[in-house]
């Protein structure tokens, strides 16, 4: 497996100037609802994967279940001809075998398409949910010919698991996987904490395969993003963006970062009323065609209001951009 080899720095969150990287400015992001997977009673529906077009049907994966973190839920999964009036089909992948390290709960899933198959990125947890509830997730890979399923799990599980050096920025835990093609090789973000590091401490990490399997190995310049909670990375020309939210360093939360190796991120955008855990609409996400740009929409976790839900929901996000 090719690597690129740098020594580890810190990265610089500068304005990026280089003639093929995204220009400094300004994105917002505007919100609404959305039908057949929106606010509902007693339903807990939230982290939405990345959205894929298949024929003429765009699919999405998320997690379900009745209480409001994930913890404890299954992975379900609705399809849209819109993007805005959704159908939910069923669940893709239930909970594993109990006592399993995804014997709890199995959520956060995200998709990548490659060798004509689906590929299904999970989280699992061992643990029950309960007061003073310490996550130990890992994560997994299902895979099927076919979106709608049905999905088997690697006999390789989990993945990608918690480091076993305490120093290590994942050695608590590991969640979120989003993944991209680049230079043929399947490019696996993800975030994770360390052992005695809060929520708020998260970081991203970037685990590299020859092949969509795995084995994942994780790159020597980890944390390649000294913060936030989710993680939303598209190919952008010939690099990769991330958006970056409320989580993290104030020098790039709010944010677009940009990284031409895909590795060493500068700020390039600003962003408002940016999306809560989104999944993206990512057309060139697997296709190395070096024309990718920042999302146009998405969806995302919607926020309780009023009487509607007490739960967490999906609702759809849209991105306008100055440049």
């Amino acid at each position: 497996m090719k690597r690129v080899l740098v020594a580890a720095a810190s990265v610089l969150f500068t304005v990026a100037v280089q003639a093929n990287e995204p220009t400094t400015a300004t994105v917002a992001v505007t919100h609404s609802a959305l039908e057949g997977i929106g606010a509902e009673l007693g339903v807990m529906r939230r982290d939405p994967s990345d959205i894929i077009k298949v024929g003429d049907l765009y699919y999405v994966w998320y997690s379900k279940g009745k209480i409001s973190p994930g913890y404890d839920a299954t992975v379900w999964y609705a399809t849209s001809k819109d993007g805005h009036k959704w159908t939910e089909k069923g669940m893709a992948l239930a909970k594993g075998k109990p006592g399993s390290w995804e014997g709890a709960s199995v959520f956060t899933p995200n998709i990548l398409v490659a060798e004509g198959r689906y590929w299904l990125f999970y989280t699992g947890t061992s643990r029950e949910f309960a007061k003073g509830f310490n996550p130990d997730s890992k994560i997994g890979i299902a895979v099927s010919d076919s979106p709608d399923g049905p999905w088997e799990r690697l006999a390789t599980n989990p993945a990608l698991k918690n480091s076993d050096d305490p120093k290590d920025f994942d050695s608590h835990l590991v969640d979120d996987a989003c993944l991209i093609v680049r230079e043929d090789e399947y490019w696996f973000y993800y975030k994770g904490r360390q052992l005695g590091k809060s929520p708020g401490q998260t970081q991203m990490g970037l685990a590299i395969a020859d092949h969509p399997q795995g084995p994942y190995v994780r790159h020597e310049s980890n944390p390649v993003i000294p913060g936030n909670h989710e993680v939303l990375v598209w190919p952008h020309g010939t690099g990769v963006a991330a958006m970056i939210g409320t989580t993290g360093p104030k020098a790039i939360t709010n944010s677009i970062l940009y990284a031409k190796d895909g590795i060493h991120f500068s700020k390039t955008h600003r962003v408002t009323n940016g999306p809560w855990a989104g999944g993206a609409y990512r057309p060139e996400a697997f296709t190395q065609s070096n024309i990718g740009v920042i999302p146009d929409w998405g969806v995302e976790i919607g926020r309780p209001k009023g009487k509607q839900s007490k739960l967490p929901f999906i609702q759809r996000f849209d991105v306008q951009k100055d440049n």
